[in-house]
């Protein structure tokens, strides 16, 4: 009989695709549940439920045989709002245990997997204690706020074997998968050049606030972890949290991780040789942000294999 275990192992394309699960057709899922067996069922969990990691969860409860047992925030107002939420989406509640603090969430045995939707700044944190805690593991992206981190977090993957994926929902749609392909194809010829962009179109300034009271069924110090210790200020909390140093990086390390991924794929190249860049606050610069609202970085890469 399989194990758990091996279920994660043999399902994992279409488990760590969930996010992306209207991409799959339904003929596919219908499939899939015939497959799963009553002992196979699979029991999740997610930390961080504000954003991404909310909708990464309502895409794996999408996938037959997938079950939530447990919620961790560090803020009471979204636990109880996603618990309504579920509710709404005909979700048994009853056996779901609300956590603030993640590594009691890690201590639950019956948990198989977890989704990691949190701040950026705690992504390393936590998807090494989950590692450690023999957890499988999505983690949203950036999956680390620098180099260090992320070779930390490969490392604790090694030691402890765990099934762990980062959040490149794009990698999973078919019209980045064509267009890769053709890239591949040759037709297009000696490719030196690969230019990848994003403009948003919605980003709006964020007025400079003063600092406030920490907003209630908020546990601000766990919210903050392992980040410099700083009064709150709404500017720095929850999605606007990604324009801060001390949290995130920028629109480079949000949608920039996307873009670059496939332009790495398109080039079956890995690391860059070299890296340039330049930026500043120039369209926004009153705004309280303090990563670049405009930057240009220029890879050199070098290919893993000729192919055209």
């Amino acid at each position: 009989m399989s194990t758990r275990r091996s279920f994660l192992q043999n399902s994992g394309t279409l488990l760590s695709g969930a996010v992306i699960a209207p991409a799959i057709h339904n003929k596919a899922f219908a499939y899939f549940k015939n497959k799963v067996m009553p002992s196979d069922q699979l029991n999740i969990a997610a930390i961080g439920l504000n954003g991404q990691g909310w909708s990464d969860l309502s895409a794996a409860l999408k996938v037959p045989g997938v079950n939530v047992v447990g919620l961790c925030d560090v803020d009471q107002n979204v636990l109880d709002k996603r618990m309504k939420d579920l509710d709404g989406k005909k979700v048994d509640t009853s056996r779901i245990k609300q956590y603030p603090d993640y590594r009691k969430l890690l201590e639950n045995k019956d948990i198989d997997a977890v989704i990691i939707g949190s701040p950026d700044h705690w992504h390393a944190l936590q998807m090494i204690h989950a590692c450690q805690a023999g957890k499988d593991v999505f983690v949203e992206k950036p999956v680390g706020n620098s180099i260090g981190e992320c070779n930390a977090m490969i490392r604790a993957q090694e030691r402890y074997g765990n099934i762990v994926q980062a959040g490149q929902w794009q990698r999973s749609q078919q019209h980045f998968a064509d267009a890769i392909a053709y890239v591949h194809s040759g037709l297009l010829g000696n490719i030196r050049t690969v230019k990848v962009w994003c403009y948003l179109d919605w980003k709006q300034p964020n007025a400079v606030k003063p600092d406030a009271p920490v907003p209630a069924g908020v546990d601000y110090q766990k919210w903050l972890g392992p980040a410099t210790l700083r009064p709150f200020n709404p500017n720095r909390f929850h999605f606007t949290f990604r324009w801060f140093w001390d949290y995130a990086g920028g629109l480079m390390t949000d949608w920039g991780v996307h873009l670059l991924d496939y332009a790495l794929m398109g080039m079956k190249a890995t690391a860059p040789k070299s890296i340039a860049t330049l930026g500043g606050k120039f369209a926004m610069p009153n705004s309280a942000e303090e990563t670049p609202d405009t930057l240009m970085a220029l890879y050199l890469l070098v290919p893993t294999e000729r192919w055209c």
